[in-house]
């Protein structure tokens, strides 16, 4: 689990505070309203798609996906991630200049169980799915400068835009 980033709050304290506050106070307002029913694509996965997996296996939800001309291997889909992380080796094979990297003070814990303060923020197009069913849009990674097994972590914040 990563906690922190650009989702959360602008400080630190100030992120921890709130979280605080929203998990130590729940309040019942009444009945949930019912909400329509959408129908929703259904995502699955064939055959081919585990051609590379032993079985029986546990591992993780890695995908891969598209963000800008690139086709980005080894993604973690982690629904614990409060962000979306993106680690500077891919970031420097992608060849984006470091200058595309807006600055930011957020700090990540989970990396080791230490504070990581990113080296700034990238905005890619980022797409998935296969056409028909395939969605672009707009993600903002924090950049990473540490080790990892993956090129890319997709939290929730990208995990929940991308419904519809």
């Amino acid at each position: 689990m990563i906690i922190g980033g650009i989702a959360t709050t602008r400080s630190y304290k100030k992120a921890c505070k709130t979280y605080l506050r929203m998990v130590q106070n729940i309040q019942l307002t009444g009945s949930v309203p019912k909400m329509a029913r959408i129908d929703n694509p259904l995502i699955g996965f064939l055959e081919e798609d585990t051609r590379r997996l032993h079985h029986p296996h546990d591992d993780a939800l890695v995908v891969t996906i598209q963000a800008r001309d690139y086709n980005m291997h080894q993604v973690l889909v982690d629904n614990g991630s409060s962000t979306d992380i993106l680690y500077y080796p891919t970031f420097q094979q992608m060849g984006i200049g470091r200058e595309r990297l807006v600055p930011t003070n957020a700090p990540l814990v989970g990396f080791r169980g230490t504070r990581v303060f990113p080296l700034g923020i990238a905005t890619l197009a980022v797409t998935v799915g296969n056409y028909p069913q395939q969605i672009t849009k707009n993600v903002t990674f924090l950049m990473v400068d540490c080790s990892s097994a993956y090129n890319a972590i997709i939290g929730r914040p990208t995990l929940n835009s991308w419904r519809p």
